[in-house]
């Protein structure tokens, strides 16, 4: 079949649709004459393309505005059944997938998959579960405009690799991935994706230098710098993990010892804990553990501090310690404006944000430390699937990116 050719003006105005389009996605709605302002072109060219693409059915009328003066503008916004991603957030243990339209809304339920990054059977459960919650949302996969997964480790975004994978010839997930779906697809570090969500819809929104930890079985980083999501020279930036904190201390997975892992994570907290109740200490962890110590999460060690047990406190206050003294070397660093805490710890609030605090107040200069808040995300859990969602519009409406199934 011959290749069709396209015009120069033609893919201008292709061009330009895009642009259009993702400057619809990033405001939401918003009249001609802004639109007009937004692309630095006429009012006629943003006419005749919102013409086009009301009738393929692409924008639609959002009603009518607030006037500055003058008649009231007509607004338009993304069709958002037009538009879908699918996000998937991987942790250590269980992954979280879930279908998202242009309005950044989830659509349907989200799907738990148990699951992990090296997991002999990761490609057929992602692929499983991506035309599984397709259908149940009564989508085809024409629908679908790419598919991002966020997950641990050092993972090369650009051409969709992990490598922390043990298995060298799983590490490529995106080419693995490309053999059985069509759509674009996107691979990137958790962290990372949690940072950009943050920005996009959550704390960091209008900041310019964040810090934004995920807080885990492990310590992911995701940094904004200058406004922009930072990812390093390789794109490795952000292994606060293995930042290392002790000499000589607890072996950590990646095979060094004295990891900040190891000393302020879920990881450390589940060892010290299981340590504790082997030992007999007075707790209620002991008294309904002793013989099921596997039973313990970091969610029942929280729930235990917050009925006023002492041992569940003060394990999550040396983990609130070990993290600030780790925090208090980004802060000498980067000097941000703000840290915003998420992951399963985060819920832990007062009783790991005191002693963080504590640590930053001991190791940090008082000057570069004090105008820093520390904060929980409000966004959590969603901040990945959010980061993920948006990273996709952004490559999806970008003007060099081609989709068979946009704009013809």
């Amino acid at each position: 079949m011959p290749r069709m050719f396209i015009s120069g003006p033609e893919q201008n105005k292709n061009r330009l649709k895009k642009r259009l389009l993702h400057q619809l996605y990033i405001a939401g709605q918003a009249s001609i004459p802004q639109m007009a302002r937004m692309l630095s072109v006429s009012i006629p060219t943003v006419k005749n393309l919102i013409v086009e693409l009301l009738e393929s059915d692409e924008v639609k009328s959002a009603g009518i505005g607030e006037s500055n003066g003058g008649r009231k503008p007509e607004l338009y916004e993304l069709q958002s059944g037009r538009f879908h991603v699918v996000a998937c957030d991987m942790g250590r243990y269980m992954a979280t997938m879930a279908v998202y339209n242009c309005r950044n809304q989830q659509v349907g339920n989200a799907l738990k998959i148990r699951t992990n990054y090296d997991d002999p059977d990761l490609i057929e459960k992602l692929v499983e579960n991506y035309y599984r919650i397709i259908k149940e949302n009564n989508l085809g996969v024409q629908h679908i405009y790419g598919f991002g997964i966020d997950m641990p480790g050092l993972i090369d975004s650009k051409h969709g690799i992990n490598y922390t994978i043990k298995n060298r010839r799983n590490q490529n997930i995106r080419k693995a991935l490309e053999k059985h779906i069509s759509t674009y697809i996107y691979i990137d570090n958790d962290a990372r994706m949690q940072a950009f969500g943050e920005l996009r819809f959550g704390k960091a929104k209008g900041k310019k230098d964040v810090i934004r930890v995920h807080w885990s079985w492990g310590l992911g980083l995701g940094m904004i710098l200058d406004g922009k999501l930072y990812s390093g020279s390789t794109g490795f930036a952000g292994e606060l993990s293995h930042i290392k904190l002790e000499d000589g201390g607890e072996l950590c997975i990646c095979g060094k010892r004295g990891c900040l892992e190891t000393e302020g994570s879920a990881t450390s907290l589940m060892r010290e804990v299981r340590k504790g109740v082997m030992q007999n200490v007075v707790s209620v962890l002991t008294t309904r553990y002793k013989d099921n110590l596997d039973a313990i999460t970091p969610e029942i060690v929280i729930d235990a501090a917050r009925a006023g047990d002492e041992f569940a406190i003060l394990q999550l206050n040396h983990i609130g310690m070990a993290l600030g003294k780790g925090l208090s070397i980004l802060i000498q660093l980067l000097n941000p404006e703000i840290i915003i805490i998420g992951g399963p710890l985060s819920s832990a609030r007062q009783f790991v944000l005191t002693p963080i605090q504590q640590a930053l107040n001991r190791y940090c200069l008082e000057k570069i430390s004090q105008n820093i808040p520390v904060e929980i995300s409000e966004l959590d859990e969603n901040a990945g699937l959010l980061g993920v969602t948006a990273c996709l519009f952004d490559t999806i409406f970008s003007e060099n990116h081609t989709m068979k199934h946009i704009m013809g």
